[in-house]
């Protein structure tokens, strides 16, 4: 099985947290924030949604950055995805 998102809705998959800090600190994973870096898995086909037409920017592989509360956390076959909006992306990063 796979998903795969509507309209404009991505699919992605957080980066694992850093488990050491700049300065050499190990944290408990109590104590990491959740990363807002994350790939896309999935992209939606775009199209009119809520009667405006819906480009696609985002492609699978891409690296993005999200705002923390955004979107809505599943899990699927024991792997935790984020599904959101492509317009909550707030930028792709680019290497």
């Amino acid at each position: 099985m796979k998903l795969r998102p509507l309209g404009d809705r991505v699919v992605i998959k957080r980066v694992e947290a850093e488990e050491t800090t700049k300065g050499g600190i190990i944290l408990t994973s109590t104590a990491q924030e959740k990363p807002q870096i994350a790939e896309v898995v999935a992209v939606g086909p775009g199209g009119i949604v809520n009667g405006k037409e819906v480009k696609m920017e985002l492609k699978v592989g891409d690296k993005v950055l999200f705002p923390k509360y955004a979107g809505n956390e599943i899990k699927f076959e024991g792997t935790e995805y984020t599904v959101l909006n492509q317009g909550d992306v707030l930028a792709v990063i680019e290497e």
